[in-house]
């Protein structure tokens, strides 16, 4: 499986490296969500984790299905804003304002990606105007709690209150604990940046790719980069351009926008990867003979983000609740899940730090 970007006849000119620093501060979200998925960073998550004021850490959890469960577009507004030269901004300043510009369909089409995960490269109503979507953006914030219910109905009958917050959100992460995570940062992106431009203009776009990650290749025509996923999707760039994001606090995500009508756009990681321990043979028999089933290994790519329940999960791969079920029993006989009820629901959730000990190249491909 595979997202392939069509480029044909995209000029090199029209590819771009450039650090964002909204998408920094989204991943810098997302890892003190799940510190699990970044070894290397517990010790800076647990440093600004105990410095954070309640206000904003409750805050945090008001919306963090942006950042946790996916990483959303409206990290990379640029990528969605028609006629604009869709290149990130210098200053969190400037990215803030190119989200702001986005229409109020396509901030809520992309704050609420996890409704729709079936149909995200696909020409579908917007979710504002169709009484379906919301319908079904409300039944999935139920399964994940009274709070993200809350969330999402403020965000269909609101719109611009809930732009205001997210940006005054933003905006008082980045005066509590960013703009110093960015300091320290930016200098390491932009040098890894102006190395893959000038990889492209020396030795050209197969070569740059296959330094941004062995996962990322150029195909035999030169038409279409390809970008091994645990998932199906096609974009094409359609005259415009390919803009590609280094990430410091990513890795190992490499995450490929490919959202209808939006330019496509990779954000990939930069950095060695951190060591992991061997796994013990009784264990590595037991779960990789678990996870030997193709379902079970797109069912781990899910549980790997959030915790879902069954039937989010036979919504999603179109399969009925007992098929998933059964799947994960297995998982969980190899101990590689872990469940817990909210409610009237019971979420599963893959054990990250279980399945760490199988090695890094299995974890980073379930996440990347």
């Amino acid at each position: 499986m595979s997202v392939t970007i069509d480029i044909s006849g995209l000029p090199a000119e029209r590819i771009s490296f450039v650090p964002s620093p909204l998408a920094e501060l989204g991943m810098a979200l997302h890892t003190l969500s799940e510190p699990g998925h970044h070894a290397g960073l517990q010790g800076w998550a647990a440093g600004v984790t105990a410095r954070l004021d309640p206000h904003l850490a409750d805050r945090m959890c008001e919306a963090d299905f942006l950042w946790r469960t996916t990483f959303s577009d409206l990290f990379l507004p640029f990528a969605g804003l028609p006629g604009s030269l869709g290149l990130p901004g210098a200053t969190l300043a400037e990215d803030l304002d190119l989200m702001d510009k986005l229409t109020d369909e396509q901030f809520v089409d992309a704050a609420l990606e996890f409704t729709s995960l079936l149909l995200y490269d696909t020409r579908v109503p917007a979710i504002l105007s169709s009484p379906t979507g919301r319908r079904r953006a409300l039944e999935v914030a139920a399964s994940r709690g009274p709070q993200q219910v809350r969330f999402t109905q403020r965000l269909l009958d609101d719109p611009p209150s809930v732009r205001a917050w997210l940006r005054r959100f933003l905006e008082d992460c980045d005066e509590v604990f960013f703009a110093e995570t960015w300091s320290g940062l930016r200098h390491q992106l932009a040098a890894d940046a102006r190395h893959k431009t000038e990889l492209l203009r020396r030795k050209g776009l197969a070569e740059a790719l296959a330094a941004v990650s062995p996962a990322v290749t150029l195909d035999g025509t030169g038409a279409n980069i390809v970008v091994d996923k645990l998932i199906r999707g096609r974009a094409v760039t359609a005259g415009g351009c390919l803009v590609l994001v280094p990430t410091s606090l990513g890795r190992p995500h490499l995450n490929v926008l490919h959202r209808f009508g939006w330019q496509p756009l990779l954000h990939y990681p930069v950095g060695a990867p951190e060591p992991t321990p061997p796994a013990s043979v009784e264990q590595l028999t037991l779960r990789m003979t678990a996870l030997s089933h193709p379902v079970r290994m797109r069912l781990c790519r899910h549980l790997a983000r959030s915790a879902y329940t069954t039937t989010e999960l036979a919504q999603i791969h179109g399969m009925t609740a007992p098929e998933i079920s059964r799947h994960l029993s297995v998982l969980k006989k190899a101990g590689l899940i872990t469940t817990r009820r909210r409610g009237r629901y019971v979420l599963h959730q893959l054990d990250v730090a279980v399945v760490a000990r199988l090695g890094t190249e299995f974890l980073e491909g379930l996440l990347r």
